[in-house]
C-alpha cells in the first residue's frame, strides 16, 4: 500500500521576515513619518516666519507665501539682541552644570551599584524620586533661599546669590542629577564585580577603583549622558528666567525675550531669534549623533 508523501515544510532564508510580519510595519513607519512631520512643522514654520519681512507677513498675512524673502531679520536679531553675549553666557552655564552632573551623578552611581551597604537602594529610589517633582513647585522656595544666601566673595551687587550664574549652575545639577544617577548606576551594574574585587585584593582603595577602574569604562555612557544633558541644559528657560534679573547676564535661550516689543511684538525677529538660538543645539546633535541615540535606550538593557 502505497502512502502519499507529505508535503515539504516551507523553509525562510535565515533572518528572512515573515509576510505577514512584514505587513506590520507599514503601519508603524506611517504613524513615525506623520510624528515625524508634525515635530518638524513648527521649526520648518518658524524658519519661514523669520525670512519674510514684517511688512510682508501685516500684508499679505502669516499664511501665505507672497513677498520677499531674505535674511534682514536673522542680522537685526544678531545685532539687536547681542546674541554673541548671550552665547558666552549659556556657556559659562551649560559648561560648569554638565560636568558637576556627570561627576556627582557617577560618584552616587558607584556608591549604590558597586558598593555594598545597607541604603543604597534606598538612596537610590530617593534620587529617582526627585525627578517626579515638577521644578515650579520648588521655584518659591528656592527664590528666596537663594535671596537670603551669601558667600564670601558674592558675585552679586545684592550680595545674595539672586542674579547669578551659581544659582543657575546649582539648581540645574541638582535637578538633573538623580536621571544621570539611574542611568550611571544601571550601566555600572553591569560590569563584572570581578574588577573591583581584583583591585581591592591589589589594595586599592575606594577612590582609586571609582577613578581608575570604574569610570574609564563607563566612558560611553558618560559621552551619551554628556550630549543629552548639553541639549537639556542649554535648552532651560526658567531657572535662568528666575533667578538673573539683569539682562545682560540671561542665557540666549532666556534672552530672546529682549526681542519682543514693549507695545508690539515683531514675530519675524522673534522667529528669527528662535532660529538662531536652535543652531548650537543642531551642531552638537549633528557631532554627537551616536552617542545621543545612545542615549535614549541607555541603562534599559541593564540589569
Amino acid at each position: 500500500m502505497s502512502t502519499l508523501a507529505s508535503p515539504a515544510p516551507r523553509t525562510t532564508a535565515p533572518g528572512a521576515i515573515p509576510r505577514k510580519a512584514g505587513k506590520r510595519h507599514y503601519g508603524t513607519h506611517i504613524f513615525l513619518a506623520v510624528m515625524a512631520v508634525m515635530w518638524l512643522v513648527p521649526l520648518l514654520w518658524a524658519l519661514f516666519t523669520a525670512l519674510r519681512p514684517k511688512a510682508d507677513t501685516d500684508k499679505y498675512g502669516y499664511f501665505s507665501v507672497g513677498g520677499t524673502f531674505n535674511f534682514d531679520n536673522f542680522i537685526q536679531a544678531w545685532t539687536q539682541g547681542g546674541f554673541s553675549k548671550y552665547f558666552m553666557n549659556s556657556l559659562l552655564i551649560t559648561v560648569p552644570s554638565v560636568v558637576l552632573t556627570l561627576f556627582f551623578a557617577s560618584m552616587m552611581a558607584f556608591a549604590v551599584s558597586r558598593v555594598s551597604w545597607k541604603f543604597n537602594i534606598t538612596l537610590l529610589i530617593m534620587f529617582t524620586a526627585g525627578n517626579l517633582l515638577p521644578p515650579q513647585v520648588l521655584a518659591a522656595p528656592l527664590f528666596e533661599m537663594f535671596k537670603h544666601l551669601t558667600l564670601p566673595y558674592s558675585f552679586s551687587d545684592s550680595g545674595n546669590l539672586l542674579n547669578t550664574y551659581i544659582s543657575v549652575i546649582a539648581v540645574d545639577t541638582a535637578f538633573q542629577i538623580g536621571f544621570c544617577t539611574f542611568v550611571l548606576s544601571n550601566y555600572m551594574k553591569a560590569l563584572s564585580s570581578d574588577l573591583t574585587e581584583a583591585a581591592l585584593v591589589d589594595g586599592a582603595g575606594i577612590w582609586r577603583q571609582y577613578w581608575n577602574i570604574i569610570l574609564p569604562l563607563c566612558r560611553p555612557a558618560l559621552a551619551a549622558l554628556g550630549t543629552l544633558e548639553v541639549i537639556f541644559i542649554y535648552n532651560d528657560f526658567f531657572w535662568p528666567l528666575l533667578f538673573i534679573q539683569s539682562g545682560d547676564r540671561l542665557p540666549v535661550t532666556t534672552a530672546i525675550n529682549n526681542l519682543q516689543g514693549q507695545f508690539l511684538s515683531n514675530y519675524n525677529l522673534l522667529a528669527a531669534g528662535a532660529t538662531i538660538t536652535v543652531i548650537p543645539t543642531l551642531i552638537i546633535y549633528l557631532v554627537l549623533q551616536r552617542q545621543f541615540v545612545a542615549g535614549l535606550t541607555l541603562g534599559s538593557s541593564k540589569g
